[in-house]
């Protein structure tokens, strides 16, 4: 079975994270998906034979609309996802992160993901039309299964990248990964 095959398996076997993709996807939103920890952790306590997943300390829903770039969306979206379970939900449209990061205005939510400070990290999850996982990742999902957290080359911040690798703990957590820096 190819990585991409196994990580919708995972996905769809995982009745948190089914339940959290059903309900993003029920917010209709463009171009969404639940990135970051949401696809990392899950294959990284998969490679570490982790019998209780990773608790997420956030669930990233992530979506591009050009046209309402506003906070106040993404507060709104937020609070009408709390009312209807109790995962930690962190929503950002990506239309406006190019602003935060200084960066040319972005494309797409996969093109913002490009820019994120870890390889690892820019990978997401979403459903389409018929319910089907499909996998969001700009840089593939072959480094999820390399072991390793990944310096960005688009985003060589290497302080930044530092700084996560050690508040977030990932070495701690998952001990047979190796910065790539």
């Amino acid at each position: 079975m190819d990585q991409e095959a196994l990580i919708k398996q995972w996905i769809m076997s995982d009745p948190d994270r089914l339940e959290a993709l059903t309900i993003a996807a029920a917010q209709e939103l463009p171009g969404w998906c639940l990135a970051a920890g949401f696809v990392r952790n899950l294959v990284w306590d998969k490679l570490h034979d982790v019998s209780a997943s990773t608790p997420l300390n956030d669930i990233d829903l992530i979506y591009f609309d050009s046209n309402d770039i506003s906070v106040s969306r993404d507060r709104e979206i937020e609070q009408r996802l709390r009312g209807v379970s109790t995962f930690p939900w962190s929503v950002k449209n990506q239309a406006r992160m190019h602003e935060r990061n200084r960066d040319y205005p972005y494309t797409s939510t996969e093109d913002a993901m490009s820019f994120w400070v870890e390889v690892e990290t820019a990978v997401g999850a979403a459903l389409d039309d018929s319910g089907e996982v499909i996998i969001v990742a700009p840089f593939g999902v072959k480094p999820l299964f390399d072991y390793t957290i990944t310096l960005n080359p688009k985003r060589p911040k290497r302080t930044d990248f530092e700084a996560r690798v050690y508040n977030k703990r990932w070495l701690q957590t998952w001990p047979k990964l190796v910065v790539n820096a």
